[in-house]
């Protein structure tokens, strides 16, 4: 077999390596204040706040009218004093006058929520709705909260639940999701201050790490799934349906907790009027729950730290009817065991996941509400991008509405590599080729072209969904070629235990890729992130040489993707060399690859496989 050596000779032109990132102002600050590192580490004066949410939350159906009162204990890390809070109240955006990326049906809208009373230490605080803002509004203290102190914040609320479901709402008249249904109040970061931006529906959240108490009150005969530990059982589900549920806890294989016949029997709950569930979790962004009084139960559970044994429990709530969702706990299972081992090869961070069957397509903190599908495997693929979400944004904190990238970008990262192990490469590259990089790459709109780095509150549900998803992805799992899988795991866990628990920036992860990694990746990230560019590669040129061929590319979009070479000779025999992103390091635009063999070329193409070049027509030559 003949041996072909590559080399990329230099040609003059674009010194990538050698250039700086962009910084954007309030970032710079950060690092004046050294709250952050220019090495990808927490700066030694870095800070974040918390709280602890104590809610009650009355819910008692066909009533939509949904009641509740919290406590928030709020602490204040940060080096100033207090005089207002900025307060979050998501499900304003069903008032008709509310702002939205688009139009929405007539069963969507609702009054939204409304305070009722709001104290501060125990005095009253005035709560008006703004002009301006209709899911945010702010509330001043009628004392300053001064640093390293806290203070007790309460609300009383009620508001009516939609009757169209999207991320929440009423998926049946007996079957409703609830989530961010209280009032929280929003993150004060280091770099941007307090986030005052609107829930638009389209873009994601941003949230602070907190500790939930909370109880919703049930008619009996309902079944509550929620976000932290179901305190108590014993006290809400009769004998037989306690026995499987914590049967479960431990199980390998499917437990049918609850079904349809227990249901029709009434033997599912204890027989209060109202019963109350509580649930607790510590350390965790948001809680969601979802009640019903007819959805099946199932669950199992499966070891995700090897090192303690620790179980975490895999389960699905659903209509009997959907015929998917009888496997879900077990696509549930599978997804919490390959991410715990895999990628990103982290353990599971909490107890449990619960799929819900909904309308969303939704992640919550150890909840999913996901559509139910005909094609069992894009059920299966749907449930594993959402429970992993769960390392990004929640174990990492992401601020989902400035940096969608930062979370969309990494769970399809992971949705690509656990189907390339669950249906083999060919069959993922397929899938995550059709519904994650053709939408963009076929895109020939500006709005295609806008860099990654663009914040998501300044882009078109169009550039949104292109720079957040597909195109993101590709970025990383390009870097995963540029650096080989042991030493790119080797920086995502290394990113992942700098920054879980607090508010990375992309900068934070760039710079700690850069230090962990010990090369300077600003050229990858600038092309990949930070310009206008896209996927197209050309062959221009071939030239025969005394020792083999000489072949010219371009890179006309400027990404500096990965593709196979495929040299194909006069005697049909073939050769497939790998050329990597690093083949464009040094310039941008061009590179020459020289072929040493004693063959006769007959043709040279390109293939970028999940890459996809966005003009295919300048991929191949016909040897001259």
């Amino acid at each position: 077999m003949n041996r072909i050596l590559i080399s990329i000779l230099l040609l003059s032109g674009l010194q990538a390596g050698a250039q700086d990132l962009y910084i954007p102002r309030d970032m710079q600050k950060a690092y004046k204040n050294e709250t952050r590192a220019m090495d990808g580490m927490p700066g030694r004066n870095y800070w974040q706040n918390r709280a602890r949410y104590d809610i009650s939350l009355t819910a008692l159906p066909p009533d939509r009218n949904i009641k509740g009162t919290e406590t928030i204990t709020y602490i204040n890390n940060g080096p100033d004093s207090l005089r207002f809070a900025v307060v979050k109240l998501l499900v304003n955006v069903h008032q008709p006058e509310a702002p939205r990326d688009g139009a929405v049906e007539k069963d969507y809208l609702s009054k939204g929520s409304k305070i009722d009373k709001a104290t501060y230490n125990g005095m009253t605080m005035d709560v008006r709705e703004s002009p301006y803002f209709r899911t945010v509004t702010m509330v001043r203290f009628p004392k300053a909260l001064a640093p390293h102190d806290s203070a007790k914040v309460t609300f009383d609320w009620h508001y009516e639940i939609s009757l169209k479901s999207g991320r929440e709402g009423m998926i049946d008249s007996t079957t409703w999701f609830l989530a961010y249904f209280y009032p929280r109040i929003a993150v004060l970061d280091d770099y941007a201050g307090w986030d005052f931006n609107e829930h638009l529906d389209g873009r994601e959240f941003y949230s602070d790490f907190n500790d939930y108490n909370v109880t919703l009150h049930v008619p009996k005969n309902y079944v509550v799934w929620g976000t932290g530990t179901l305190l108590k059982a014993e006290t809400l589900l009769q004998p037989e349906i306690l026995k499987r549920y914590r049967a479960a806890l431990n199980a390998d294989a499917t437990v049918r907790i609850v079904t349809k016949e227990d249901w029709q029997a009434k033997r599912v709950t204890a027989q209060n009027a109202v019963n109350d569930w509580e649930f607790r979790s510590t350390n965790i962004p948001d809680a969601a729950f979802a009640i019903s009084d007819h959805y099946n139960w199932d669950g199992s559970s499966v070891v995700v730290d090897d090192r303690t044994g620790r179980r975490a429990g895999a389960f699905a709530a659903y209509n009997d009817t959907a015929k998917d969702y009888h496997s879900m706990a077990a696509y549930a299972r599978h997804s919490l065991n390959w991410l715990s081992h895999n990628w990103p090869g982290i353990p599971y961070p909490y107890e449990k996941s619960t799929v819900v069957q909904g309308y969303a397509g939704m992640e919550y903190p150890m909840m999913a509400n996901d559509e139910t599908y005909e094609d069992t495997t894009f059920s299966r693929f749907v449930a594993e991008h959402e429970i992993a979400h769960t390392y990004m944004p929640f174990y990492m904190g992401i601020n989902e509405t400035r940096y969608g990238f930062m979370d969309e970008g990494w769970a399809t990262t992971f949705e690509y590599l656990i189907g390339t192990a669950d249906l083999g490469k060919d069959k993922a590259s397929e899938l995550f080729k059709q519904f994650r990089v053709a939408g963009w790459i076929q895109d020939e709109s500006q709005a295609g072209d806008m860099p990654i780095i663009s914040p998501g509150t300044a882009l078109t549900m169009q550039a949104l969904g292109n720079n957040e998803y597909g195109k993101a992805a590709l970025g990383y799992l390009a870097v995963k070629d540029i650096l080989g899988d042991t030493l790119f795991r080797r920086c995502l866990q290394g990113y992942m235990a700098r920054w879980n628990g607090k508010h990375p920036t992309p900068w934070d992860f760039f710079f700690t890729f850069n230090d962990i990694a010990g090369r300077n990746l600003n050229w990858f990230w600038k092309a990949w992130y930070f310009d206008n560019s896209y996927i197209d590669l050309a062959i221009k040129s071939q030239k025969k040489t005394k020792t083999g061929y000489t072949l010219s590319l371009a890179n006309i979009g400027g990404m500096p993707a990965p593709s196979d070479l495929t040299a194909t000779y006069e005697d049909g025999s073939r050769e497939i060399i790998h050329l990597g992103p690093a083949t464009w390091e040094k310039n941008l635009r061009e590179a020459t690859i020289n072929l040493d063999t004693k063959k006769v070329l007959k043709t040279v193409a390109i293939d970028g496989g999940i890459w996809m070049d966005a003009d295919e027509s300048n991929n191949s030559l016909a040897a001259q």
